[in-house]
């Protein structure tokens, strides 16, 4: 980050402190939230709209790429707007695995978010050219509201990314621009030899400032699929995260011996084949689907492994999350007044405590409303805390987890 700064759209690191516990560092403020949820606000959106964010996206991929630097987790929640203003800049954040690269060097490791890896990422050989695969994933959600390669489980989203056909023929694809897809179409293609460089991206003539871009505004089935895509649910990673913060060390003890079980070379990570050990080991029976199941599950942020606060928050489920007492008391923090409702304002108060900002709380509160007046009583928090979260993908499947793990080591 260091070697980047500088650079108008990437996140500036202001500096990096380490005590007995932790490494601390102090980044750019960004508070004007995440790419979808400003275009989700707009309203009006259109190809030339597109194009502008496209610019900026593969701009950063361009100037990484000629500093010696591949980004490699490139997805729209790494993209963050630096205020509310109209004129914000977008900000590239995440610089995690990030890595430098020699020019023609190989790597082999599988890293990166599943709608947006490349599929030489997923044969374990790649360049450069996997970051211009992901930022023409964006390409094709930012159009179209869904992902170009899509399935239920991540197994399924990986054979779509080695193997799916590209679809340009539902809709809204029809009234899009035949430029807008002649880009996509060369940025998703699956030999990273023939694919466009960042720079070949930019000099594309829809892409570029004045471009054949049209003005008009795509589809509102657009906005309505991309809502769908970037929402969870904001209450219940709240409220998971009350609960996992009110369990004492004793109570998760038992938990954290398993991690340590399982994380044979103590990398702080539990690898699939760590998990698949550790299963065999505790004599659980399981098919390799049933275990990538698992794996995908807990593996909340996508990295490939499991850390342990990713298998706190999933094993959690085994016992803590839905027990009565546990529930109520999550119920309590929300309802401050007592009343037996969780009303907006006291959502709104608790998304402060937690410092999280969030516009959207009438939605949240809507979702979850079942008797529609306005506020969440008890049974309508425990159905939505039972409930997997809304949206696509594997944001919400702790519970697939915990009760895979219950069934493969009999816990009860």
């Amino acid at each position: 980050m260091h070697h980047l700064a500088g650079h108008p759209n990437v996140i500036e690191i202001i500096g990096a402190y380490e005590d007995a516990v932790a490494v601390h560092l102090v980044m750019e403020l960004c508070a004007g939230g995440e790419l979808f949820d400003r275009i989700i606000q707009r309203g009006h959106y259109s190809e030339k709209a597109a194009a502008g964010l496209a610019r900026v996206i593969v701009g950063v991929v361009e100037a990484c790429h000629s500093l010696g630097v591949m980004h490699r987790d490139l997805k729209p929640e790494n993209f963050l707007f630096v205020n509310q203003s109209e004129e914000s800049k977008l900000k590239t954040i995440d610089f995690g695995l990030s890595i430098f690269f020699k020019p023609g060097e190989i790597f082999t490791d599988v890293v990166g978010s599943p709608y947006y890896v490349a599929p030489e990422v997923l044969k374990k050989r790649y360049g450069l050219e996997a970051d211009v695969w992901s930022a023409g994933v964006i390409i094709y959600i930012l159009l179209s509201g869904v992902p170009p390669f899509w399935d239920e489980n991540e197994q399924g989203i990986f054979e779509q990314v080695l193997r799916g056909d590209l679809d340009f023929s539902s809709d809204p694809w029809p009234s899009i621009s035949q430029s807008a897809k002649d880009l996509v179409k060369k940025m998703l293609v699956r030999d990273p030899k023939k694919r466009l460089t960042a720079h070949e991206v930019l000099c594309h003539p829809w892409i570029q400032v004045d471009g054949v871009a049209p003005d008009k505004p795509l589809d509102s089935a657009v906005l309505t699929r991309l809502k769908q895509f970037s929402a969870m649910n904001k209450l219940k990673k709240l409220a998971l995260r009350v609960i996992a913060e009110s369990l004492s060390e004793d109570e998760i003890a038992g938990l954290k011996e398993m991690f340590k079980m399982m994380d044979t070379d103590n990398s702080g990570q539990i690898t699939y084949e760590e998990l698949k050990a550790g299963l065999e080991r505790a004599g659980a029976n399981l098919k390799e689907s049933e275990i990538s199941a698992l794996m995908e599950a807990a593996d909340i942020d996508n990295s490939g492994t499991i850390d342990y606060g990713e298998f706190i928050a999933a094993t959690m489920h085994l016992n803590k999350v839905e027990r009565e007492d546990n529930l109520f008391a999550a119920f309590s923090f929300f309802d401050k007044d007592g009343s037996g409702y969780i009303t907006l304002d006291e959502l709104q108060k608790a998304c402060e405590e937690f410092g999280i900002e969030d516009n959207r709380l009438e939605e949240t509160i809507r979702e979850i409303d079942q008797d529609n007046d306005g506020r969440i009583d008890y049974n309508e928090f425990v159905a939505m805390m039972h409930k997997g979260n809304a949206g696509l993908g594997k944001k919400g499947h702790h519970n697939n987890f915990s009760f895979g793990l219950r069934e493969a080591l009999k816990i009860r």
